[in-house]
């Protein structure tokens, strides 16, 4: 047994009989000696000292080096999702990023508007709701037409003129039927028209009378914009429903510079993470804005995410080039001091910032013109998470 092991043991023995033994049966030399061993500091046995030792910090946690560099585990870059690109120098198109805003395609879609003023009724089968497919010639909704009193008394009586008028007509013809052997043909030929001329005066003026005009669509596509609600009045021209075709779409550019028009080799729009490919359509003559406004056509189903009249963002690219990298946008980031910057993986577990000199590109990639160089890996996805380590 070691010196420490003994004197923890003496001292448990003599605590123990200190407790037990009254106070009045304890010698006063032993009290003292008891006295002192109680107020004497223990000892930890070898070992077993925790001193206020600060902390170890975890070194092989994701940390921000000295550098500037970080210092990203192979299990942090799988858990944050940390993926990386070759990079590949080439010669890319210069490309300038224009405002433009998303337009109807007049050969792909279509108003339908009242031509004259009345009460909206539901169609077949219902009024169309926002988002809804219709197909070309199906019929939308009715507008029940509407007309002043007066007028329409006056409709009215013409419409019973008429039909006494017929009525007559059709007891003569009856009657110069009977006598046809006796009557020249000419006079039963002229009756036979009579009552045919009123008939379809009576059928004209009636159906004036309840007229009920029909909705329908001019092209096949989704509704737009719907401004119908049943029993609605509406007036002559106004604008009911508009029909578009979310696959077949119209861009419109604005741009300041009137030498682009004439120095365009190809154009894009970025819609989320995909490129689409737009064609160029013309210029117009005249300036918007003090702008020259540049149109484009756009086909494809990623169209379906963008709406009439949503601001979005053209690239045009020149027919001039320039050397550079082209990096995903996702791996273009800020540092502190508002640059530039993206993720080069230096080590295997290891990413340091680099400044670089960024140009537009087509929306969903930019070109990085100097700041980096061929054949290292930059980091695209979870880039911005490895710019947030401390």
């Amino acid at each position: 047994m070691s010196h420490q092991g003994f004197d923890m043991t003496v001292f448990a023995s003599l605590r123990a009989s200190a407790t037990l033994m009254p106070a009045r049966c304890i010698p006063a030399g032993l009290a003292l000696a008891l006295l002192s061993v109680f107020a004497s500091p223990i000892q930890a046995g070898e070992g077993h000292d925790h001193g206020d030792t600060p902390a170890v910090a975890n070194a092989n946690g994701p940390q921000r080096l000295p550098d500037g560099s970080v210092f990203l585990p192979k299990p942090a870059q799988r858990q944050l999702g940390v993926r990386t690109v070759l990079t590949v120098a080439a010669a890319l198109p210069r490309s300038v990023e224009l405002n433009a805003r998303v337009l109807m395609d007049p050969n792909a879609g279509g108003k339908v508007q009242a031509l004259n003023a009345g009460r909206l009724e539901p169609g077949p089968n219902g009024l169309p709701e926002l988002g809804q497919s219709v197909r070309k010639g199906q019929v939308l909704a009715y507008v029940q037409a509407s007309a002043a009193p007066l007028e329409l008394a006056g409709q009215q009586a013409q419409l019973a003129e008429l039909r006494a008028a017929q009525a007559l007509a059709d007891k003569r013809l009856a009657r110069l039927t009977e006598l046809a052997d006796t009557v020249p043909r000419k006079e039963l030929e002229a009756a036979q028209s009579e009552v045919q001329s009123l008939a379809a005066r009576v059928a004209a003026l009636t159906g004036g009378v309840a007229a009920r005009e029909a909705l329908i669509a001019p092209v096949s596509g989704v509704i737009a914009a719907a401004q119908a609600v049943a029993g609605q009045v509406v007036d002559a021209r106004e604008l009911v429903f508009e029909i578009v075709d979310p696959a077949r779409l119209r861009i419109e550019a604005l741009a300041y510079d009137p030498a682009l028009a004439l120095d365009i080799a190809s154009a894009t729009l970025a819609v989320g993470e995909q490129r689409v490919p737009l064609r160029f359509l013309g210029t117009a003559h005249s300036l918007r804005e003090q702008a020259l406004p540049l149109s484009f056509g756009a086909q494809g189903a990623a169209l379906g995410a963008l709406a009439v009249g949503q601001p979005v963002r053209v690239f045009v690219q020149r027919r001039s080039q320039v050397q550079g990298v082209a990096v995903p946008v996702t791996a273009l980031l800020k540092n502190p001091a508002n640059q530039n910057i993206v993720w080069v993986k230096a080590a295997p577990e290891r990413f340091a910032p680099r400044v670089v000199t960024v140009e537009p590109l087509d929306g969903v990639q930019v070109a990085i013109t100097a700041g980096l160089s061929a054949g290292e890996r930059v980091a695209t996805q979870g880039a911005t998470l490895i710019n947030q380590v401390r």
